[in-house]
């Protein structure tokens, strides 16, 4: 083992003992035949995909032997086959995976083989996107920081518990160490001196790219040896009890709360990437027999022989219990009942919390109180009233606390974000729960989802619509998928409050979008996007009480806006999802929309009243996942035509959603084509005329009123 912080252990095998070595092979003995197995069930066509931990053995197992099951944390990727197998994971839940079985506990037949989860171990539900495990990890660590402070022992009881020495496991290949989430999560653990251990199991390979193209130099650890407060080992992974001072070392420094660790293991991958890949395509048979010369598994053995652990017969007893035990767990999963097609739906939401039930509508009876105030005053209203009431709720994002340092709150007016939403919360509620995050819109998200993970309640701001993207893939592939992947076992029910839009002159190309479409589409992710300060309000408090993943939308236009004022309408005052609110009758036709153009759409209808007579259906549909199609349909039924009218772009926008599903279900009591308007397929240039010209105003939407109208 070569590392600059780890002194070498005097003790025989590393204080472990002869049990231990015993116990240590029996884990990686298993991990190899389970794996084995499954190659066996993938060539009989009982299983359809299988992935390996082959040659990752030896230091998965040293890792689970110094991991507290059910206090640590492991956010593992697909390999770790002997790692959770060592925490506790039975082969028989790894079968029922791997045959998709109903029960289960990792996905209830959603994922694929080798995606692991355990609630009771503490192991997270494995994602397939290399390197998304890790700031979730980092944000378990700095969820367990925040619980170990004594401001929120009052409300330990509402959370998963924390142990004071935990530490947070994330495993990677050395393929994912050239993923930014990678480097954002080792970002953050540094800054912040966080208990998190990152493994980094490397075999030289990402399928068949080498390590040197994925990392400078082909060597992680030395890349990363300047990280300020960083533990670094590096260490021949397929040695376990070099894997185990190792890695001892790191745990350690990680207990004692000195900051987070890397160890560097080298390992072999003896096996192509997956029964979905062949190694001979690209490898030599040189560099493949080399990789199995190296094979933990085998020098493991060896050790037990040349010690006198075990003698031959003792191992071929264990070898045959193993084998035995192997076999009938696969025969049992291979039997268990499959999940019916009627259960596909099942845990896509939340099936114990619905925001749309009337559990969640309480706007008929608001206890109106104060002045007429704007929606940043409402949207900052709903924050302090669900942090008074909820302390699990924590608020961060970029530039959302008061001062530059919590302890210097006192002798600043206070920031609270670039638009002032969040104004007054950091002096309200303290530095624990109101902080910036750094500028990094994937670690926000990603983090938040392991804060979420363990009982906390994170309402996180992005500051700009147009810089959401590279949060995309935590919130497509990881916060979304969480419930239904893992079969209902965790959820992560995060909200994501964003300014949205344009109309604001000068806003230019990335100041000014709208797509709120592309998170629409997206199952498990509720979409909210209110137009006033009162729905913004009562939105906002649903959004925070759901419990599933929310998209809050917040359109910098409407913030200071006159003609969307309300008095505050008290503390649990509630607008349920799902239902759209008819903001102006009409009997001639509907006009659809929501944000900003509901009041463009009222203008328009106005002036078509004042010139015609014709009186135009005004609907505010408020969320768009879901959406209120019924309040729809039932004003189409009366006035037989529609105009759906948005701010994002009109090609592939959500007008489209609505026009197809009325051609489907409404074709008969239309009299006209269903119109769309949309803003034009170009972005928003920063000259005011170019602006104007690109999003829909109230005179393009008065002319396709009068079109419909007159068809």
């Amino acid at each position: 083992m070569a590392t600059e912080d780890t002194p070498a252990s005097p003790m025989p095998f590393h204080g472990l003992s002869p049990d231990d070595l015993v116990r240590a092979f029996r884990i990686a003995y298993t991990s190899r035949k389970i794996d084995d197995k499954e190659i066996q069930l993938k060539n009989q066509s009982q299983i359809f995909f299988q992935i390996s931990g082959a040659g990752h053995e030896a230091v998965q197992t040293a890792a689970a032997l110094l991991m507290n099951p059910g206090s640590d944390w492991l956010f593992p990727y697909y390999r770790d086959r002997a790692l959770c197998l060592g925490l506790g994971v039975t082969p028989l839940e790894m079968f029922l995976t791997a045959v998709g079985a109903k029960a289960s506990e990792a996905s209830a037949g959603r994922q694929m083989p080798s995606h692991w989860g355990s609630r009771r171990l503490n192991v997270f539900t494995t994602s397939s996107p290399t390197g998304s495990e890790c700031l979730p990890g980092v944000g378990v660590a700095e969820a367990g920081l925040y619980l170990s402070r004594p401001a929120s022992k009052g409300f330990l009881a509402a959370t998963s518990g924390f142990a004071r020495d935990e530490v947070s496991v994330v495993t990677i290949g050395d393929g994912a160490t050239s993923e930014g989430e990678f480097w954002e999560a080792l970002n953050v653990a540094c800054t912040r001196k966080l208990p998190v251990l990152f493994l980094v199991e490397d075999n030289k390979l990402a399928i068949s790219t080498p390590v040197e193209v994925n990392t400078p130099g082909g060597s992680i650890s030395k890349v990363v040896r300047g990280y300020p407060g960083l533990f670094l080992a590096e260490v021949d992974g397929c040695d376990f009890l070099a894997s185990y001072d190792a890695l001892k070392w790191a745990f350690a420094y990680c207990r004692e709360r000195k900051g987070p660790a890397l160890v560097h293991a080298h390992v072999v991958r003896p096996y192509s990437h997956s029964l979905s890949d062949d190694d001979r395509l690209y490898r030599t048979e040189d560099e493949r027999k080399k990789d199995a010369g190296l094979d933990p598994v085998v020098r493991m053995e060896a050790l037990l022989l040349e010690h006198g652990i075990l003698d031959a017969a003792a191992l071929a007893t264990l070898k045959a219990e193993v084998d035995a035990e192997v076999s009938a767990a696969a025969d049992e999963a291979v039997a268990s009942p499959q999940p019916g097609a009627g259960e596909l739906l099942s845990n896509v939401t939340s099936p114990d919390v619905d925001p749309t039930s009337p559990a969640f509508d309480t706007e008929a009876s608001p206890a109106f109180s104060g002045s007429p105030t704007t929606m940043v005053d409402l949207i900052n209203a709903a924050l302090k009233d669900e942090m008074r009431r909820d302390g699990r709720i924590v608020v961060f994002g970029e530039d959302v606390a008061d001062a530059t340092r919590a302890e210097v709150l006192a002798e600043c007016k206070g920031k609270g974000g670039v638009f002032k939403v969040t104004a007054g919360l950091q002096k309200a509620f303290g530095g624990d729960r109101v902080f910036n995050s750094p500028l990094a819109e994937a670690t926000i998200v990603g983090t938040a989802l392991g804060w979420a993970a363990r009982g906390l309640k994170p309402v996180v701001e992005i500051q700009f619509f147009d810089y959401i993207w590279p949060a995309m893939q935590q919130l497509r592939d990881e916060l979304a998928t969480v419930r239904w992947r893992s079969g209902g076992t965790w959820k992560c029910p995060v909200v994501v409050r964003v300014a949205i839009g344009g109309y604001l002159t000068g806003g230019g190309p990335y100041h000014s979008q709208s797509g709120e479409v592309a998170f629409a589409h997206i199952p498990g992710l509720r979409v909210a996007f209110p137009s006033n300060a009162l729905d913004a309000n009562g939105l906002l408090r649903t959004a925070i009480r759901c419990d599933d993943p929310v998209l809050f939308l917040e359109h910098k236009h409407l913030y200071r806006q006159t003609h969307n004022k309300a008095q505050y309408p008290g503390p649990d005052f509630m607008v349920p999802f799902g239902k759209a609110k008819t903001v102006r009758p009409g009997k001639d036709a509907t006009l659809v929309t929501y944000g900003a153009t509901v009041f463009r759409s009222l203008v328009a209808a106005r002036k078509i009243a004042e010139d015609s007579g014709k009186e135009v259906e005004v609907i505010d549909l408020r969320t768009l996942a879901p959406y209120d199609f019924d309040a729809i349909a039932e004003s189409v039924k009366r006035t037989n035509r529609l105009l759906v009218v948005h701010e994002d772009w009109q090609a592939h926008g959500f007008g489209a959603e609505v026009a197809a599903r009325a051609a489907d279900e409404l074709f008969e009591q239309l009299d006209a084509p269903v119109r769309r308007l949309g803003a034009k397929d170009v972005f928003c240039g920063y000259a005011p005329q170019l602006e104007d010209a690109t999003l829909p105003q109230s005179a393009d939407i008065e002319a396709a009123l009068r079109d419909l109208l007159a068809y």
